[in-house]
């Protein structure tokens, strides 16, 4: 039997392939805690040393690699599966990046935070698999600064699957897909939402860690093409106080380690079934579902988004209350009527999609330890019920702002046994700390309403 390929032969195989590609240089990428990525590059023939940890970082320069300044440097340490060449930059490898320190796995890193949980799962017989639905903005900047949508006719109240919109912006979206799907990540929808200038791209799910790499990647490739056509993507959850927001939604499933199978699927063929292994899941995420807000709706911005009115379409489809049922889009984890998978739609395009997979997966998974049992199931439109009768449901409201879903997140112990006590607690001071310094800042609203009333 002939020996497998270590590390290093596999590695040195890439890099004479991307040599004979024309591939120059290497980036070894990780996210900070926002989930945004930082990278050195090193010219191709380094590849091998980047491989084995050459790049290193000080942590205390980022938000949310908590580290003192005389801490030791951590290592980028790239995962060849993820290597990807920048479809706009082909000269450039990509590849996404767990963070070490003195030769063991970093703890607060987002990376290695899902890669825990993930273990967690496997030992159980579980692997997590995710589908990210990308919701962003496209827009122009005018000459007095003024941000609107690319295409000038994108102005209708109600501009949900405009075809004109989508037809203006097919240069740049094409674009987009087709460098999706040249990397095999088989798109197979795409839309003008519910926003002007609003665009969602739906592509295949993957196991969670690979879909957060995608998701990180995707981000940095809409702007990027995007830029090329002299416009702005923006992956703000709430641009626009009129407009509807834009999500992230998770749609989750646990499959079989051994089989593949989908282990929320029961097979009947009925609308919206799921298994009971999937209600259980459910269960664990609503216990901790003001917790998780935190993480998955992260910024001040994001609170603006989970409120039921609030677009000129009229509702805004986003969940403001902690409950689950059938294809009913005010639930924040929805049950699609193809059934066998979970959405959870309070997730917007602002979060750290490693630490919200993690976080989502381990709630779920003592939902299954414990073997809980979620409340009874809301299939009515829950925006139009009224505080008696949410009541009478047992109908709880998600946090209403950073503020509120930090002090919850703080509160939690799961929060800090998954995160670890160096990411909780840069995460929940980083967050304290936006909260403060919004309520320090003077708005427009504030101007406008106040300097010559008094």
């Amino acid at each position: 039997m002939a020996p497998l390929p270590t590390t290093a032969s596999v590695g040195e195989d890439v890099q004479v392939d991307l040599l004979s590609r024309g591939v120059k240089y290497a980036l070894a990428n990780f996210v900070d805690i926002h989930g945004n990525g930082k990278a050195k590059a090193v010219p191709l023939d380094h590849f091998a040393s980047m491989l084995s940890g050459s790049e290193l970082f000080t942590g205390a320069a980022l938000d949310g690699v908590p580290q003192d300044v005389s801490d030791d440097e951590v290592a980028a340490i790239p995962d060849l599966a993820s290597a990807t060449v920048l479809p706009w930059r082909r000269d450039v490898v990509w590849l996404a990046s767990s963070l070490e320190l003195n030769g063991a796995p970093f703890e607060a890193c987002s990376r290695q935070i899902l890669s825990r949980v993930r273990q967690q799962a496997a030992a159980l017989g579980y692997c997590f698999n995710l589908g990210i639905e990308t919701e962003f903005f496209v827009l122009r900047r005018q000459d007095d600064g003024t941000l609107v949508p690319a295409s000038g006719r994108d102005t209708l109240d109600k501009p949900c699957y405009d075809l004109g919109g989508l037809l203006d912006n097919l240069d740049w979206l094409d674009e987009l897909v087709q460098s999706m799907n040249g990397l095999g990540w088989g798109v197979y929808s795409f839309d003008h939402e519910d926003g002007n200038g609003q665009f969602e791209i739906d592509f295949a799910y993957a196991e969670a860690l690979t879909m957060a790499d995608r998701l990180t990647f995707f981000k940095l490739m809409a702007k990027e093409i995007c830029r090329r056509h002299g416009l702005i993507a923006s992956f703000m959850p709430k641009p626009f106080a009129h407009r509807t927001g834009s999500g992230a939604h998770f749609n989750m499933s646990l499959a079989d380690v051994q089989s593949g199978a989908n282990l929320f699927d029961p097979g009947r063929g009925e609308a919206g079934a799921i298994t009971p292994l999937a209600e259980q899941f459910i269960a664990g995420v609503l216990r901790h579902a003001a917790a998780i807000c935190a993480v998955i709706a992260p910024t001040v911005n994001s609170y603006k988004r989970l409120v039921a009115q609030g677009s000129m379409s009229g509702f805004t489809w986003a969940p403001v209350f902690i409950c689950h049922g059938n294809n009913n889009r005010t639930n924040m984890l929805r049950i699609p009527s193809a059934g066998g998978r979970v959405e959870c739609r309070a997730a917007d395009s602002s979060c750290n999609p490693y630490l919200g997979a993690a976080l989502i997966l381990a709630a779920g998974l003592e939902g299954i330890r414990e073997q809980l049992v979620p409340p009874p199931a809301n299939r009515v439109n829950a925006y139009r019920l009224s505080a008696a009768e949410r009541a009478e449901r047992g109908l709880h409201t998600l946090p209403r702002h950073l503020g509120e879903a930090v002090e919850a997140f703080a509160a939690d112990p799961l929060c800090r046994e998954v995160f670890g006590p160096a990411m909780f607690d840069a995460f929940v001071s980083l967050k304290r700390a936006e909260w403060e310094a919004y309520h320090g800042a003077i708005s427009a609203w504030e101007l406008e309403h106040y300097l010559e009333f008094f």
